[in-house]
């Protein structure tokens, strides 16, 4: 591992001028489970690195505020799941960031992290965009607010400067909330890299929100208004037709490893269904 300086500012200001004096030749460290593998393997070569740990602006990690959930950039995945409103308004972000890596990986590993790596592989990104979720981001000029459909661009490229940092990621509670379901396939059981990662998500007025990942450059979001899919009484053939048309703009790697793209592709709209399903099911218990 290269040399490289190391500083622990104490607020979200001191970490900024740093970022201001550095540039790209600075690197933040949250959780760090991928930073130290990138300094580790000489993928990345920063001067400086820049431990967020020690901000207390960004504690508690998980906070509600103004009907909105806020998981700042220290809010780890075991934290997430373990947490009640996580769980009571946003089931499938907690089933999303149980999955990611082994316990060790998520008792380190932030939400934040999961988003700015920009991986079309991120368990997190599918539940994030079905929830409506947005990035707060912070410069020195002030903060400005991105829907996560909008701050991940492509494989490991998302809207965020070099001067700027991300703060937090907040969700809305909604007074007509969606009753979502995160589902995943992967070579084999326990810890490994998705081969599709997605989340569907239905609400009161008859809404279908479906996200999927691992399938293309970016994990992406879908609409359905006609009601077909959130329906419980219409049958697994209506339905059928919608469901393709949604992941109708997947286009898996045929460089991967974890699966072949055809195989992808045929098993998007198996996973589809099961998730549609469950958020169904969730959907006739909200109150």
């Amino acid at each position: 591992m290269q040399s490289f300086g190391y500083r622990r500012p104490g607020t979200i200001d001191e970490a900024l001028a740093l970022l201001q004096e550095h540039g790209d030749a600075a690197r933040v460290l949250a959780g760090g489970t991928d930073l130290v593998i990138e300094l580790r393997n000489r993928w990345r070569r920063p001067k400086i690195v820049i431990d967020l740990k020690r901000i207390e602006e960004l504690r508690p990690p998980i906070r509600e505020v103004e009907g909105r959930l806020v998981f700042t950039a220290l809010a780890v995945m075991s934290e997430i799941v373990a947490d009640e409103r996580v769980q009571l308004h946003f089931p499938a972000l907690a089933e999303a960031a149980d999955v990611v890596g082994s316990i060790q990986i998520r008792n380190r590993a932030t939400l934040a992290g999961n988003i700015c790596n920009g991986s079309p592989a991120a368990d997190t990104a599918p539940p994030l965009l079905v929830y409506g979720a947005e990035v707060v981001i912070a410069a020195k000029n002030g903060t400005r607010r991105v829907a996560v459909d909008d701050f991940i661009i492509g494989p490991g490229k998302v809207d965020l400067q070099p001067t700027e940092l991300v703060t937090s990621i907040e969700i809305p509670i909604s007074a007509t909330p969606i009753a979502a379901a995160y589902t995943r396939m992967t070579r084999r059981r326990g810890t490994d890299l998705a081969s599709i990662t997605l989340c569907c998500g239905v609400d009161a007025t008859g809404t279908t929100r479906l996200a999927y990942g691992s399938v293309g450059p970016r994990a992406l979001l879908v609409i359905d208004n006609s009601g077909v899919l959130a329906d419980p009484a219409a049958s697994d053939e209506a339905k059928a037709p919608v469901l393709a048309s949604m992941f109708s703009a997947a286009s898996p790697s045929p460089k991967s490893m974890r699966a072949g793209p055809e195989y992808r592709v045929a098993m998007l709209p198996v996973l589809g269904a099961r998730a549609l399903r469950t958020a169904i099911e969730r959907q006739t218990r909200v109150p």
